[in-house]
């Protein structure tokens, strides 16, 4: 019976000539959720236009995403009360309510690797990444001329053994001001703290440059070029106290060969860290993740 808060704004009605809105749920595997769901948005007006579901049969954990358009104006207040007492009492069922108009924010945390960031920046800048950006973050002041290059607010917050407490104070301070719904750790090098963890779970989003969890480390390209491997690969996933042990998003590997030096193993990796990283981003912007155990269920 538990409820996801999503929205910081209530008691307005939208009137928009069609709304989307999309749901994730899960509870415990049960019968008559889906039928009962479908018949609640029915009676609501509304058409369903996606929905797709799984069922971990292990643990007995039932999962679904649903999107329904909309006709008609929705007063979400009246929405969320509905489907709280009438399905999601019933079901006991952990859900979260999502409306496509509303643009997450999107801070991003870089050090001085460059590569993702151009990458996001230039996804964002055509219309590929659909969000806000309302700052960038950074340990070191060496990128900030990407940021004006696409016109984004860089913050420069050194980061030392003395100075960490309060540069995650400070870091904390920025994104709870701009009301930061997500943060990406575009090659951030810095270990995060369980206060920023705590204060966004499941909701900062990192590129390991490895096929996790295989070669974890400093050096990952180095071990992978001693052990003779035949691919190498990156890992986006969610941030845990455990490093580099959280729920993994997306993954990919490219193929090498006994021909290529450390060199083209970092030239590739950086490839895959953009491309691997980007597509983990766009999964948790279009609401296609769920976190469970530790794990993800990735929607299509």
């Amino acid at each position: 019976m538990l409820r996801i808060p999503y929205w910081e704004y209530h008691n307005f009605i939208i009137l928009n000539e069609l709304v989307k809105l999309t749901i994730l749920i899960h509870c415990t595997d049960q019968t008559g959720i889906i039928s009962a769901v479908t018949s609640f948005l029915h009676k609501k007006d509304g058409n369903i236009v996606y929905l797709d579901q799984h069922v971990d049969k292990p643990a007995g954990v039932f999962f679904m995403r649903l999107e329904s358009e909309f006709e008609n104006e929705v007063n979400l207040d009246t929405f969320e009360d509905a489907f709280q007492k009438q399905l999601a009492d019933t079901f006991d069922m952990k859900w979260s309510l999502h409306h496509s108009e509303r643009k997450a924010k999107m801070a991003i945390f870089v050090s001085k690797y460059n590569h993702c960031l151009y990458d996001l920046l230039s996804r964002h800048n055509s219309g590929e990444l659909d969000v806000d950006i309302p700052f960038i973050v950074s340990n070191h002041a060496d990128l900030e001329y990407i940021a004006k290059q696409f016109n984004v607010p860089y913050y420069h917050i050194p980061v030392t053994k003395d100075t960490k407490e309060a540069a995650e104070k400070a870091q904390l301070e920025l994104l709870r001001n701009h009301a930061v719904d997500f943060v990406v750790l575009a090659r951030y090098m810095q270990i995060v703290s369980a206060k920023l963890i705590d204060a966004y779970p499941n909701k900062i989003i990192n590129i390991h440059h490895s096929f996790l969890p295989a070669f974890a480390g400093a050096k990952p390209y180095h071990a992978a070029f001693e052990r003779g491997v035949k691919i190498i690969g990156a890992t986006c996933h969610y941030v845990t106290e455990a490093l580099d042990a959280g729920p993994i998003i997306e993954q990919d590997v490219t193929m090498v060969s006994h021909s290529h030096s450390i060199q083209d193993f970092i030239t590739k990796g950086r490839d895959l860290e953009k491309i691997v990283l980007s597509r983990g981003v766009q999964l948790h912007v279009k609401r296609k993740t769920m976190v469970y155990n530790n794990k993800t269920v990735i929607f299509t």
